[in-house]
């Protein structure tokens, strides 16, 4: 008896790393790989090694065209994009008919539109999975990452910084913010957590280093917009004066867990995934 074929995995691949890394996890459990790298976005060092092709974002119909043409049944949309204008975007005609399906989404917040979108893609006979389906080992559990724990005065910035965190992902705005000694610094909306913590460096406040947080907006759809943090993340945090991350445990993607505690533990801070439900604020 014949066994059935593994699904092909389509990954819509903006930037950074990690849609090589699905592609290696992919490959790992016998499952085909083709990517679609976002012009502008995707890195072409990081897709050159796989099947894929470079697409336009509002050419809907040649990555639908593409995706069905090498047997791709499953989907993972992976890696930071900007959000375009309609005036730049140019659908095709098969990307105005999905724009018009998603109508008032996509004048909502991202999660808003990503959901929409998840959906849509649904709807055209694509399962979707998330990028942490295929990532497990980026994923972690409770607890501090290398050899410097936050003091009792950085568990409170951490504290004040869940309860902003989540009422900014209430309001569909962005996953993270930055707090020194109760004072919020800067909150992340569209320009991303590299832009914030350059902002938040020069508003920092006398006294001890501030407090990146970042966790999932609540009720986010986790297969489009998980948060994720990198080495980078760690060395710009350090270069705007905090002192550690806090990060929610089991809802961040870390492009690169080893690197990533190895450079808080260089630079001295704290890397610690936390429960926000333990820091008083409602959980995910």
């Amino acid at each position: 008896m014949n066994a059935v074929p593994a699904a092909a995995v389509g990954i819509l691949a903006g930037g950074g790393p990690l849609p090589a890394k699905v592609a290696e996890a992919a490959k790992a459990a016998g499952q085909p790989v083709f990517i679609i790298g976002f012009e502008g976005f995707a890195e072409p060092d990081v897709i050159a090694p796989w099947p894929h092709e470079c697409v336009r974002l509002g050419a809907a119909g040649r990555m639908l065209s593409l995706l069905r043409a090498h047997g791709c049944t499953e989907l993972v949309l992976i890696g930071p994009i900007r959000r375009p204008s309609l005036r730049s975007l140019c659908p095709d005609s098969e990307g105005a008919r999905i724009l018009a399906r998603l109508g008032k989404a996509l004048f909502a917040g991202d999660d808003g539109l990503l959901a929409a979108l998840v959906r849509i893609l649904g709807e055209e006979g694509f399962h979707v999975r998330g990028a942490h389906e295929f990532l497990s080992h980026s994923v972690v559990k409770p607890g501090v990452l290398g050899r410097y724990v936050p003091d009792a005065h950085a568990q409170a910035d951490i504290r004040h910084g869940v309860m902003v965190a989540q009422a900014l992902g209430r309001l569909d705005i962005g996953q993270g913010c930055v707090v020194q000694n109760g004072v919020v610094l800067a909150v992340e909306a569209m320009e991303g957590t590299d832009a914030m913590l350059a902002r938040s460096g020069a508003c920092r406040q006398p006294g001890e280093g501030g407090v990146l947080v970042k966790l999932l907006k609540p009720g986010q759809e986790k297969r489009a917009d998980m948060p994720t943090l990198g080495p980078v993340t760690v060395r710009n945090a350090h270069a705007a004066g905090l002192r550690g991350i806090a990060f929610e445990a089991g809802n961040t993607l870390l492009t690169d867990r080893s690197e990533c505690q190895a450079e808080a533990d260089r630079l001295g801070m704290f890397l610690i995934a936390i429960d926000p439900a333990t820091y008083g604020a409602t959980p995910a």
